[in-house]
């Protein structure tokens, strides 16, 4: 079991930090790595191939095209997480509006807790444990709201 996390620069591993700490909270194994699918598309090709990797979580900066350039080379499902840069629509829209045949599942804008929330609902689809960790984290939010939030999974 792992997620693989994957930005196209240093200055989005703030982001991808957040995804990695709610996956712990699951202990869900996490790598997270920058690599472009511009300037270095062989190493997206070399992670996106790790046999090991259940889910891919992709955030979506500056060209807003990583998220696509992996769901375009693997069958395991990839989360885009679009990032604010400008009015942040860019990077939104290049995630949900994949072509057909190509998908990549999205959450909000700087969701990348809820893309850690994601990627493990599909990993408990394999991994049962995964599916009652989920329910005490979701059970957390009818008892105290801002619970979860605080990182108390």
């Amino acid at each position: 079991m792992k997620v693989t996390v994957l930005v196209g620069s240093k200055s989005d591993l703030e982001a991808a930090e957040k995804v990695r700490a709610r996956l712990d909270e699951f202990k869900v194994p996490c790598e997270v790595h920058v690599a472009s699918a511009h300037r270095t598309p062989e190493k997206v090709d070399r992670l996106v191939a790790d046999p090991e990797t259940d889910v891919f979580v992709a955030l979506a900066g500056l060209s807003a095209a990583l998220p696509g350039v992996v769901a375009a080379r693997t069958l395991k499902p990839v989360i885009g997480v679009p990032l604010h840069r400008g009015l942040g629509l860019d990077s939104l829209l290049s995630v949900v509006q994949m072509p057909p045949g190509i998908p990549v599942a999205s959450v909000g804008l700087d969701a990348s807790e809820n893309a850690a929330l994601l990627a493990t609902a599909i990993l408990a689809l394999k991994y049962p444990e995964l599916e009652h960790a989920l329910r005490a984290y979701r059970a957390k939010w009818r008892e105290e709201p801002s619970a979860p939030a605080e990182g108390k999974a």
